[in-house]
């Protein structure tokens, strides 16, 4: 490839991202690195969103509702021309791919940070696409993409191309209007209800027909060009693992790319993208037939007319900026580099972290973030090898509103091997509390032994769902490990030491011994469940012995000698006679989380003997040891007790648990009146002790 010189640019200094959540963000921090200004839009859901915190100036749009907000067209172009941006980046999805809205820029005259309209709309229509695909030797999975759409025309095709066949909607995207038909008989039905889903989704039944590959990977190319002729690829991305046509986790490169398999799909997306005047990022997609090795056949799929959610992974192993490329490129500037000048380094992977239910059909969640935060330190982790994309932080409300995607974690290592294990350490160092997120799930993916070793194809999930989903039995260790770590998170939070430096609990000439329940988090309301696990802690024999954790379930009674570390960050060592194992742990509300880089353990915890008050006997308050309800105040405000006297009853978890007196004195006021609900640290009286 020849590059061109650059000719007079028009260039802008002020910047409009018609988007939200993590891109904006991301969008916003390359431009502030370029000398632009960044403006914000939003809706009123997101009139606190990070993205609008992080603007330089940010515009309302309109209600919550997408399509009276960041679908608005006139209202976005207004945006640009009040706070004066002279380019317009969409980021992906809402206006990314929408040609009419690329016409209306071009007609007030502001630039869009993206391919032209004409380009949109010639892959914007399937069928059509792939015609012209056809004519610029790009390969085509075998099947039907003509006009003609009679129900027995299209029976006859599927027919003569062999089943199983996919049917997908010509203007769709996304999964909707999209089903396997494995048999002529069930032909007529698929269709009808792919037409119902793409007239709803798009306002357009036409379909398409091709041949469904049974073991496909999805492997994507990057292409780019710009207004002076030039076009290169920047490699590819494997992005097989999918839920519901959704990706979940994607890498670059592709593993088991050969060289020339490389080059060959590479040049055809080029080709692709010259076909249409395609300019600036854009992304082809590639079915690879994984059943024919390293050197299979691949098929064009579809054509993405804007940037990827995964374009990080390319640029960790090209080491460009690709938002950079495009703001430059629509400046009238060359491509930064040629095809030759263009390397791979090393390895990477992208998860993406959503605010959803995976045990639940991936139930979308809602809520405010308690903490979202990363803790490199205690993982271990260097720096330069995570990249966490997010458009969220610690306080921020998830709304019901948008897709569901909080974040994009991004590592990078020498090779696969390397990449994938400082994913597993970098999964574990992400604390999000607040809100259900699928951590734990994608977890579960990157630590699995087909993924290690790269059997990838588009049915990954569904192939897996058996061992991907099955419920996990706790070990015993892990109990003691729970009960360990959640009595020193406790005595932290008292700001002691240890928890066994506490007053509370503690009889003198006798062990100092603390009771605790431990459960699954679903499991927090049976009574049986509840009483499964409980830990004991016995005598300590001298100062630098191991406590004696004893602990009794259903299913088996052991005992350990156990010490507790606290680490870096959040990490802490938990030994269990002599076998030392470190782990991240935090507490959610009332239930314990530990993760390591190969799994995730959650457990409620809570201390059922009834002297853990949170405070020891000078103290004038009593706080609540756990969530609960007020069964019961046994003495009036203003009665004098004495040191032992039961005051009030709690329930919590069908067992009832009585609040003495911690000294002798009385009680001045109570919090609460019997029936009311209490959370875990609230004060429930006020106590004055004898001087």
């Amino acid at each position: 490839m020849t590059r061109t010189s650059a000719t007079p640019a028009q260039r802008f200094d002020t910047l409009l991202v018609a988007n939200r959540g993590e891109i904006a963000c991301r969008v916003m921090r390359t431009a502030r690195a370029l000398g632009l200004r960044t403006v914000a839009v939003y809706s009123d859901a997101d009139a606190n969103a990070r993205h609008v915190r992080e603007a330089d100036e940010a515009v309302r749009l309109g209600p919550a509702a997408a399509r009276e907000s960041y679908l608005k067209v006139e209202a976005v172009i207004e945006a640009a021309q009040r706070t004066g941006a002279g380019a317009i980046h969409p980021g992906y999805g809402f206006l990314s791919e929408n040609g009419p809205f690329v016409e209306a820029l071009d007609a007030a005259g502001i630039t869009f940070v993206g391919p032209p309209a004409s380009a949109i709309a010639a892959m914007g229509d399937k069928s059509a696409a792939k015609a012209r695909m056809h004519d610029a030797g790009v390969p085509l999975v075998p099947g039907y993409h003509g006009h003609d759409q009679d129900d027995a025309l299209l029976r006859d095709e599927a027919d003569r191309i062999g089943y199983p066949v996919l049917l997908k909607a010509s203007a769709g995207g996304g999964g909707k209007g999209m089903r396997v038909v494995e048999s002529g008989e069930a032909f007529q039905a698929a269709l009808e209800g792919c037409r119902r889903e793409s007239q709803a989704a798009f306002g357009d039944q036409r379909m398409l027909i091709e041949k469904y590959l049974t073991q496909p990977r999805h492997v994507e190319v990057q292409v780019f060009c710009d207004t002076h002729g030039n076009g290169v690829y920047l490699f590819e991305r494997d992005c097989s693992v999918q839920r519901r046509h959704q990706k979940v986790l994607e890498e670059a490169p592709a593993p088991g790319m050969t060289a020339s398999l490389r080059r060959e799909m590479g040049e055809a997306a080029v080709r692709a993208a010259k076909e249409i005047g395609y300019v600036g990022a854009g992304t082809v997609e590639f079915l690879l037939d994984s059943s024919q090795g390293q050197d299979g056949a691949f098929y064009f799929m579809e054509m993405n007319t804007r940037l990827q959610v995964e374009h990080p992974v390319t640029e960790m192993i090209t080491g460009q900026d690709l938002v950079a490329w495009q703001l430059k490129v629509a400046m009238g500037e060359p491509l930064p580099l040629a095809q030759d000048e263009l390397t791979i380094t090393g390895h990477s992977f992208e998860a993406r972290l959503y605010a959803e239910a995976p045990d639940q059909d991936f139930l979308p969640a809602t809520g405010t973030l308690s903490r979202f935060a990363m803790d490199l330190d205690g993982a271990g982790l260097e720096p330069s090898r995570v990249r966490l994309d997010s458009g969220v932080a610690t306080g921020d409300a998830v709304s019901m509103h948008y897709d569901p995607m909080l974040a994009k974690l991004i590592v990078h290592g020498d090779d696969r091997t390397q990449a994938l294990a400082t994913l597993n350490r970098a999964l574990a160092a992400l604390d999000v509390q607040g809100v259900v997120t699928n951590r734990g799930f994608l977890q579960r993916l990157a630590t699995h032994p087909a993924f290690r070793n790269a059997e990838l194809d588009t049915r990954f999930i569904e192939r897996h769902e058996d061992t991907l989903f099955a419920a996990r039995e706790i070990a015993p260790e892990e109990y003691a490990g729970a009960a360990l770590i959640g009595l020193h998170q406790l005595a932290r939070e008292c700001e002691s030491d240890s928890p066994w430096d506490r007053h509370d609990g503690f009889r003198l000439n006798a062990p100092h011994t603390i009771r605790i329940a431990l459960c699954a988090p679903e499991h927090a309301a049976d009574e049986d469940d509840a009483k499964a696990v409980t830990v004991v802690e016995g005598r300590r024999e001298q100062e630098s012995a191991p406590w004696r954790l004893s602990i009794k379930g259903q299913s088996f009674s052991t005992t350990y000698a156990a010490t507790l570390e606290p680490l870096e960050g959040d990490a802490v060592a938990v030994t269990l006679d002599g076998h030392r194992r470190r782990l991240q742990a935090r507490r959610d509300g009332n239930v314990l989380v530990m993760v390591d880089p190969q799994r995730e353990t959650r457990l409620f915890w809570r201390r059922i003997d009834a002297i853990d008050h949170g405070h020891h006997e000078a103290e004038s308050t009593l706080t609540a040891p756990m969530h609960g309800t007020v069964v019961a105040l046994l003495v009036e405000a203003g009665a004098k007790v004495e040191k032992g006297i039961p005051l009030m009853v709690m329930e919590a978890m069908k067992m009832e648990h009585t609040m003495t007196a911690p000294a002798d004195g009385h009680v001045e006021s109570f919090h609460f009146a019997a029936g009311d609900t209490v959370g875990q640290g609230d004060v429930l009286l006020e106590f004055a002790a004898e001087e």
